[in-house]
């Protein structure tokens, strides 16, 4: 995905494609290359595939929550000059993209939710993060997913240098807080986008019931499960999930 990252005035972005755009938004401890699959499989299927770099450590520590990432969200899409884009988002950046579509509902046409935060208030971890302990943050990582070795040594690594910055940990801390801050229960049942919810069975970061209340409190939504498969079912399980959205965008004619 490297070669289809750019940089323009605040932005760092990764896009390919032409089409319909689908903005992808990563979680807390989520990298772009998270998405490699789904971002090469739609830019090459008749969509735009858009993914910013959210501003996760370097915002001012006042600013850092789920409102200001929101912001940031609206400042890609006026300054890409899209209309009514779809939102894909996992862990945090699904709350980010429930958000976006509370505050401005003409700009999103549709959403794409996968073990999305905010209902369920333990969305982020509660013991974490925890630092210095390699051992500790080694299993955490595996525990997002139901095939522990997707944990790659890299992946653990990276979250092990998130965990032992004081500045990013204090900022993580002040999101997690924002997220519990910011539940999106009452506001669901307004949102009519239509909205596919992707989530794997063995999620132990936000339990399938999450999934189902999401599926009960949004008004438009169809559920689909992946068994075998834990909290980042884009990563973990990606034929599949390509395979349930791409089969959704035909059967909603997206």
């Amino acid at each position: 995905m490297t070669e289809n990252l750019k940089t323009e005035g605040k932005f760092t972005y990764a896009e390919a494609g032409e089409g319909k755009a689908i903005i992808v938004l990563h979680g807390l401890m989520g990298a772009l290359s998270n998405f490699d699959k789904t971002f090469d499989y739609f830019s090459n299927n008749g969509y735009k595939v858009l993914i910013p770099e959210l501003p996760l450590y370097t915002m001012p520590l006042l600013k850092t929550n789920v409102k200001n990432l929101a912001k940031f969200l609206h400042d890609f899409i006026a300054f890409k000059k899209l209309k009514n884009v779809i939102l894909l988002g996992n862990s945090l950046g699904g709350h980010i993209a429930l958000y976006y579509t509370k505050h401005f509902p003409e700009d999103v046409g549709a959403l794409i939710l996968t073990g999305s935060s905010g209902l369920y208030e333990n969305a982020m971890g509660g013991s974490y993060p925890k630092r210095g302990n390699y051992e500790y943050i080694e299993q955490k990582t595996k525990d997002v997913f139901y095939d522990p070795k997707i944990a790659t040594k890299e992946l653990i690594d990276q979250v092990y240098s998130v965990v032992n910055n004081r500045n990013s940990v204090i900022k993580t801390l002040a999101i997690a807080k924002s997220a519990i801050r910011h539940n999106m229960a009452g506001d669901l049942p307004n949102m009519k986008q239509p909205t596919c919810i992707i989530w794997g069975k063995q999620d132990n970061v936000t339990p399938p019931e999450v999934a189902e209340d999401f599926h009960k409190l949004l008004p438009d939504s169809d559920l689909f499960w992946i068994d075998k498969c834990g909290h980042a079912a884009m990563m973990e399980t990606p034929e599949e999930f390509n395979q349930i959205l791409k089969d959704w965008f035909v059967s909603r004619n997206i």
